[in-house]
């Protein structure tokens, strides 16, 4: 161990922590980082749906949603290893159908805020063996318009699921050499809303980061999320259950070494059983971060 310890380069498992991380997470702090405050921008587009069976099927004849999103975010630490986040997003949504149904209609607003904690118990690279291990935990405050709440045509001004999310999440990651390997599992609580409880969600990462010589990264990320069956009144309410299936590729650019630009592609593939219940869309984002030292 202690061979290998002096023939493995500190400097390239770092980078791989860091900005492989930073790939897959945007307002995930970097080592040497006491700060950040970014904004993230999402434009997708709905292809499609999956009925309550899995089957795939598209969008009608004359429909369209272009959903957009711009997120501010920022993040500190708090402890040589822990660190805390604030995400506060904004929402626009255009949806259009034929004219003798409603027409195109735009809408949007605030949506719901999110509050986070991470705390790396084990870093990345620390043990040739045995991964690095983190907590994180989160609550999403309903500030955004519920669907119940929308008033405008479509729903076009729908901006959040009305209730309060309660989230814990626990994460592994290793380093080989520029190469990092992630594995995240969270678990999602929503609180009653109108006599209506969603089942709690489970989402599934799983991701692998590749960073260049100059700092530079490309990470490719694949998620599953899935729920049971709501209550209503107390009773379940059937073929409800929700799933999906969401891949994306990502990529960081440190601009210089407090700016860095991220952008990433994403989809939930048309194809049958990759979900259930779901609109199925692809899309992309751009992200640009500033962080202190």
């Amino acid at each position: 161990m202690a061979l290998a310890a002096c023939l493995t380069s500190a400097r390239a498992r770092a980078q791989a922590c860091c900005a492989g991380g930073s790939a897959v997470t945007p307002a995930r702090l970097e080592l040497h980082e006491d700060f950040l405050a970014g904004v993230e921008a999402h434009a997708g587009e709905i292809l499609g749906s999956y009925d309550v069976g899995g089957h795939y099927v598209g969008s009608p004849a004359g429909t369209s949603e272009l959903d957009l999103e711009e997120d501010l975010f920022a993040a500190a630490r708090v402890l040589r290893r822990g660190q805390v986040a604030l995400l506060v997003p904004f929402l626009e949504t255009r949806r259009s159908v034929p004219p003798s149904v409603g027409g195109t209609h735009l809408g949007g607003g605030i949506g719901d805020i999110n509050a986070s904690a991470r705390y790396d118990f084990i870093l990345a690279g620390e043990s040739l063996y045995v991964p690095g291990v983190a907590l994180l935990a989160g609550v999403t405050v309903p500030t955004g318009t519920s669907p119940e709440q929308a008033s405008q045509p479509l729903a076009v001004d729908e901006t959040g699921i009305g209730a309060w999310q309660i989230n814990g999440a626990v994460a592994f990651e290793q380093t080989y050499g520029p190469w990092l390997v992630n594995a995240t599992a969270i678990l999602a609580a929503r609180t009653p809303r109108y006599g209506e409880t969603l089942a709690p969600q489970v989402t599934l990462l799983a991701a692998t980061a590749y960073t260049l010589p100059n700092d530079a990264a490309i990470a490719l990320s694949t998620s599953y999320a899935f729920e049971g069956d709501a209550t209503s009144g107390g009773a379940y309410v059937p073929y409800s259950a929700k799933r999906l299936t969401t891949f994306t590729l990502s990529g960081l650019y440190p601009l210089t070494d407090a700016w860095r630009l991220l952008g990433g592609l994403y989809v939930e593939p048309p194809f049958s059983q990759l979900g259930s219940n779901q609109p199925a869309s692809a899309g992309l984002t751009l992200t640009v971060i500033r962080s202190w030292s």
